[in-house]
């Protein structure tokens, strides 16, 4: 047992060097690799040049690692009761969208501040997973049985969901769905309810596909058969599959993609980054990238069974999956498998919400880990 951990358990104060001592450097050596891996790419996107996107992903990923290491600093405690707080800051921007949103690409899901636009969206997805960690934390198995006892945190999550899908943003949407689900079943949630659930869901298809845009309708029927419009609606998903198959095992070589180069490949800086890194490095460089975001995510859920408190362990963990869906949603859908949901590569593809976002999920991932042997009593005190 080292000294450090000997003193968090005798005496939950830990001082600022202690803590720093506690900072878990493989986990930053991997966020760099992969942001290095963004930087390379953006690079490549712009013809070899670090204007427009590399340089300013570079300043905001340096601003991301400020953020995360004070976030990781903050004792747990103090994001424990405060989470409610920023789950309603965070939901109030959300409604601010519908009053003075700005619009971009036929939606309108940003606020800007002038400095940088906003997309309360994404920073939602962390503090969602923030206010379900910090209601599920201490609750007994009997109470979660109550049905209910879910009210609340059902709530919690249809709110800001619903508010998502009028922007309109199905994918984002999902996502608050399923990462919540997780956080839901690690709680301790009975399998069979999510049955219910699901089969409830499947039961409203039909009214939901009437409820749908036309364009995210065709997104769906693309999906299903991306050749009936090739030079329409399926244009994005054939281009990517294209430019991924064409990458074979090794890639055509950095700044030799033609599918990103001739300009065939749409959005190549943001949703489809993935699809010109296969191009250029191909199966082998896919798979390195692929290995990087499986460490970053087994980091994640082995700081969570490392945990002694339960709202530590619940957002560890939905913050993993959070990074698990981003990646995982991303990646199927540039290959075909999944619709285009308009869902980036986490410090990959360029976007300021989404990495400063990310890098702020990590921090507290980070301070999951520092904070680690710290009891948290159902109030927000320490216990020993």
């Amino acid at each position: 047992m080292s000294t450090d951990t000997f003193l968090s358990k005798r005496n939950p104060e830990m001082t600022l060097r202690q803590k720093v001592w506690q900072i878990n450097w493989g986990l930053v050596l991997l966020l760099c690799l992969i942001a290095g891996v963004g930087f390379a790419m953006l690079y490549s996107a712009a013809n070899g040049s670090m204007s427009p996107w590399a340089s300013r992903q570079m300043v905001r990923f340096g601003i991301g690692l400020t953020i995360m290491f004070i976030v990781a600093l903050i004792d747990i405690r103090i994001w424990f009761r405060y989470a409610y707080f920023i789950y309603l800051g965070v939901l109030a921007l959300l409604g601010a969208v519908e009053v003075m949103g700005t619009i971009g690409m036929g939606a309108q899901r940003w606020i800007d501040l002038g400095f940088i636009r906003l997309q309360p969206s994404e920073v939602m997805k962390v503090a969602l997973i923030l206010a379900l960690a910090r209601y599920f934390h201490g609750v007994a198995s009997e109470d979660i049985g109550r049905p209910t006892f879910l009210l609340l945190p059902i709530a919690l999550v249809l709110a800001p969901a619903a508010l998502v899908l009028k922007q309109p943003d199905l994918g984002t949407a999902g996502m608050l769905l399923l990462a919540a689900a997780a956080v839901f079943f690690c709680a301790g949630v009975r399998w069979w309810k999510f049955a219910l659930v699901l089969v409830g869901g499947l039961a409203t298809v039909p009214v939901a596909w009437q409820l749908m845009h036309d364009y995210q309708k065709a997104r769906v029927l693309t999906f299903l058969n991306p050749e009936n419009d090739p030079l329409g609606a399926g244009y994005h998903t054939l281009q990517a599959m294209i430019g991924f198959g064409s990458g074979a095992l090794t890639g055509k070589g950095f700044l030799q993609g033609t599918q990103s180069h001739l300009n065939f490949l749409p959005e190549k800086q943001t949703d489809f980054i993935f699809t010109m890194l296969a191009e250029e490095f191909g199966l082998v460089g896919s798979l390195a990238l692929l290995g990087l975001y499986f460490l970053l995510m087994a980091y994640g859920f082995a700081i969570a069974f490392r945990a002694r408190n339960q709202f530590a362990r619940l957002l560890a963990i939905g913050l993993a999956t959070n990074l698990f869906l981003y990646v995982s949603i991303n990646m199927a859908m540039v290959m075909g498998i999944f619709p285009v949901v308009g869902v980036p590569l986490p410090l990959v593809s360029y976007g300021g919400t989404v990495l400063l976002t990310m890098m702020t999920a990590m921090g507290l991932v980070m301070s999951c880990y520092i904070h680690r042997d710290i009891r948290i009593s159902r109030r927000g005190t320490a216990e020993v």
